[in-house]
């Protein structure tokens, strides 16, 4: 039974990890990813996955059929996964929202709230069950379990095999479902295999099928798994997921729906007319594009330029914009577009533009990210054009940083042009838009002498090392205009007269007085906080005081409540009172530390090599196996370790110092980090860290449950508090450190946040202590000899 119950944790942990990607992925699509969005969603999973570890999953202590109630929730759980994917495809009629419209921070924080609650907070409890489950079938008949360190043990492991099975889900998602499977496909199959587990489970139990209980789990567990398997061996589940297809874009003809390992690409066929969305997002429109956008964004900077030989094209060229470009006399476009399945469908519904442009034998399609095709590409080219519009997340906002202007300086000829383009208004900018435009015209002015803006309803900047693009005006684009020969529909002399009019520029430069004078850099992304910010005033005008009050934020501001609450805890709290309430904060400032670490390095390695997906997901997998290898290790340690309290706060220690060392790592190799020399070296450097990283946090979990079942008893109460403490702490990082934390503070300042919280709770454990020895007068006299001394030394455990 107890190899059965490895076996069911293992489960545990691939089901949980495949279906919180599996809702994330489609809930993105319901809500445009950004973010925010992802923020908001993780959130809800983790604080409700906390809230099934505490409140429901405790419960175990008083429940006499035990492994029924484990097979009923992973029932609960099956049951729950198609019909949360079914609900995601249809929440925008559900909460009454059109397609293609935004949603702010409200209904995407209770939507998912709702569609999350059943699936996560049973999965919570899974884990508390598990470990008491684990323990009773683990003891030995020699006597009752009466050890900490034994129950200490068994929460350990469930925890080690948890997370082994995470890393396993992790990976099949990545490389066989999403390539091979639809997202119904997906759910049936993770509900068939909780269901046969729960067979398995009720088989081998010895009095399962002699109670009602019993005979009612086996049965719901053999009709599910029947019934998963009908739908998925016949047509059904593909009706089913065609028809939730339908009602996500009700009153209107999907063409064409298929998940990539970056995303989602649907295709929306109107009369002639299809438009290509990209979770959620239209990306391209064929065979008729934006003529307004696309002439505007590929002519005016082409005619800026005297003579434009080479062109880069950085996402968003298919559609219009290099069609455009071919109408001048360019020898080479180079097109980075990120996903290939992007490209790929824009042939499957090919028009006579997409055909011509993507066929002509000047244009050079490469699948790669944008800013990795610049670092490695060896040309060099009259105009690079950034083809989206605004800096949305951690991976875009790196196409609007300090150090990729730079990076694209030395790329460009000598009177070469960057051409970068923001929202914008010709009637009004809010406080918002005005931040996110003078936040990115600041960053292009730190690199480049001379930038020339553009305001429109999509502003547009042009930087350039030469001083040519600051004189242009429009009787010299007038004249390059008709020299060319160039076929267009809007662009004619008296419209350029009119975009390149000095009163536009005025009023822009007017509007911006005031405004941030910030510049967005890699570790300190600023951009992406001011155009969530901006999105949140658009579709959540409500809550714009949050965004402001958080736009203000600074490192003494976040510190004055931690050092308030160590004053507190050091001049009133008894060593006795504070001692399990410390733990519990301990582990949930380790929760946060552990997601602050994960978001760190991932955000690094991206800012530096590029969005390589299959990379990224060792960077996660190193970090999870950190996680399952420390906590494996401390587990194993336990019961030779004497001095508990002492060695947790080793552990605390060693957090606090790696909190330090990684943004001095980051920041002292950063030059070095990109020399193709050694690019491999430190590649694997980023996986030693990541690995390290969740070791540190992987060993803390085992020790704290020893520590806090020497003053209780309750096996499932003690893992279901400390691992939704863990959570919690996650939750809260998941929240802040990407939407707020790096954005606002930086790198460097996001993890001195880690090293002072982390130094608050080593506050909340030793201090009591110390305070209460020197008030009474227990101190060990300098004079002792060192055998006294040690002999008085008081146990910290």
């Amino acid at each position: 039974m107890r190899r059965l119950l490895v076996f069911a944790v293992l489960v545990m942990g691939f089901s949980g990890i495949v279906v919180q990607i599996l809702l994330l992925r489609e809930l993105l699509v319901v809500f445009h990813g950004n973010e925010m969005a992802i923020g908001l969603i993780l959130a809800n999973w983790l604080v409700l996955e906390a809230f099934g570890c505490l409140f429901v999953g405790k419960r175990v202590e008083g429940i006499a059929k035990r492994i029924e109630a484990f097979v009923g929730l992973h029932l609960l759980f099956s049951v729950c996964l198609p019909l949360a994917v079914y609900s995601t495809r249809i929440l925008r009629e559900l909460i009454g929202a059109a397609p293609g419209e935004g949603l702010g921070v409200i209904p995407i924080l209770y939507s998912s709230f709702l569609v999350l609650a059943p699936i996560s907070i049973s999965h919570g409890a899974l884990f508390t069950f598990g470990c008491k489950l684990y323990s009773l079938f683990s003891e030995k008949p020699a006597g009752p379990f009466t050890s900490e360190a034994k129950a200490a043990s068994a929460i350990g492991k469930v925890y080690v095999y948890e997370t082994l099975g995470c890393i396993v889900g992790a990976a099949a998602f990545t490389y066989l479902f999403i390539p091979y499977l639809h997202s119904i496909d997906i759910a049936l199959g993770v509900a068939l295999l909780n269901s046969l587990l729960g067979l398995l489970l009720l088989v081998f139990s010895r009095h399962a099928f002699q109670s009602l209980p019993g005979l009612a789990m086996a049965g719901g567990s053999a009709i599910l798994a029947a019934l998963s398997i009908y739908l998925i061996l016949s047509p059904k589940a593909d009706e089913i997921n065609l028809r939730s297809i339908s009602q996500q874009w009700k009153g209107q003809e999907v063409a064409h729906y298929q998940n990539s390992i970056y995303g989602n690409i649907t295709v929306i066929k109107s009369g002639e007319q299809y438009t290509f969305f990209s979770d959620g997002i239209p990306v391209i429109t064929t065979p008729v594009p934006d003529i307004t956008m696309v002439e505007e964004f590929v002519h005016l900077p082409m005619l800026a330029h005297p003579g434009p030989r080479k062109v880069l094209v950085i996402s968003g060229g298919a559609g219009g914009v290099i069609n455009e470009i071919l109408k001048h006399p360019v020898e080479r476009v180079d097109y980075a577009e990120l996903d290939p399945l992007l490209v790929e469908i824009v042939h499957k519904f090919p028009s006579p533009l997409t055909r011509a442009e993507l066929a002509d034998p000047r244009v050079n399609i490469e699948h790669i990210d944008g800013r990795l095709f610049a670092k490695k590409t060896p040309h060099q080219y009259d105009l690079v054009l950034v083809g989206i519009s605004r800096p949305s997340t951690l991976q875009l906002n790196r196409l609007f940083s300090e150090e990729f202007y730079a990076l694209i300086k030395s790329t460009l000829e000598k009177d070469g042009i960057l051409v970068i383009a923001l929202p914008g208004s010709l009637t009004y900018l809010s406080e918002e838009l005005r931040n996110l435009n003078a936040c990115i015209l600041n960053t292009l002015k730190d690199v480049y002498p001379y930038v020339r803006v553009i305001p429109g309803d999509l502003n547009l900047f042009l930087a350039s090392p030469s001083k040519e693009v600051s004189l242009m005006d429009h009787t010299l684009l007038a004249q390059r205009l008709s020299d060319r020969s160039l076929e267009v529909n809007l662009l004619t002399p008296v419209y350029i007269e009119y975009k390149l009019a000095d009163r536009w520029v005025d009023w822009f430069r007017d509007c911006l007085n005031g405004a941030t004078d910030k510049i967005n850099q890699d570790f300190s992304p600023v951009g992406m906080f001011y155009a969530l910010a901006h999105w949140n005033a658009v579709f959540s005008p409500h809550t714009q005081w949050l965004f402001r009050w958080f736009s203000q934020a600074n490192l003494v501001l976040l510190l004055i409540p931690l050092f308030a609450l160590i004053f507190l805890i050091i001049c009133f709290m008894s060593p006795t009172r504070c001692a399990k309430p410390g733990i519990a904060f301990a582990i949930s400032t380790t929760g946060f530390a552990g997601m602050t670490f994960d978001l760190v390095l991932i955000f690094t390695f991206q800012t530096l090599y590029g969005y390589v997906f299959y990379q990224i997901g060792l960077l996660v997998t190193a970090f999870m196996a950190g996680t399952a290898a420390g906590a494996l290790a401390m587990t194993s340690l336990m019961k030779r370790i004497k001095k508990d309290l002492a060695y947790f706060v080793s552990t605390e220690l060693a957090i606090i110092m790696f909190s330090g060392a990684l943004p001095v790592i980051f920041l002292v190799f950063h030059p070095y980090l990109v020399h193709p020399g050694v690019l491999f070296i430190f590649q694997v450097i980023f996986l030693v860290l990541a690995f390290l990283s969740g070791l540190l946090i992987g060993m803390q979990f085992p020790l704290a449950n020893k520590i806090y079942l020497k003053s209780s008893s309750n096996l499932s109460g003690t893992a279901g508090l400390l691992y939704g403490a863990d959570l919690f702490g996650g939750w809260i990082g998941g929240l802040l450190v990407g939407v707020v934390l790096l954005p606002v503070l930086g790198l460097v300042q996001t993890c001195i946040i880690v090293l002072i919280l982390k130094l608050t709770s080593v506050s909340v454990l030793v201090a009591p202590t110390f305070i209460h020895k020197v008030s009474s007068g227990d101190t060990v006299p300098r004079a002792r000899s060192k055998i006294s001394s040690q002999n008085s030394r008081s146990d910290l455990g």
